[in-house]
């Protein structure tokens, strides 16, 4: 096993150093590209996140005064329900 390692490695170094520069050059450009791709992704990415947060907050805020008014109703009808008690002992 450790034979076919070390013989992968003498390949690769090999190959390695057989790289013109015009092919490097080459990869590089690639990777740039292929980053900037990412990059924009990303950002398109990040704007709809914004527009998703902006959304959320929203609703969430619409929850806090559905449930604050169900809270709010709750209590009533607990208080009228113990005042009825409380006037029929």
């Amino acid at each position: 096993m450790r034979a076919i390692y070390t013989h992968r490695l003498r390949v690769m170094r090999y190959k390695r150093s057989t790289w013109p520069d015009s092919r490097l050059d080459e990869f590089k450009n690639r990777v740039d590209e292929r980053f900037n791709s990412v990059e924009t992704r990303l950002t398109e990415l990040s704007d709809r996140v914004s527009e998703n947060n902006a959304r959320i907050d929203g609703l969430q805020h619409a929850i806090l005064i559905v449930g604050g008014g169900l809270f709010a109703a709750f209590i009533g009808l607990l208080a009228a329900i113990i005042g009825l008690i409380v006037t029929q002992l």
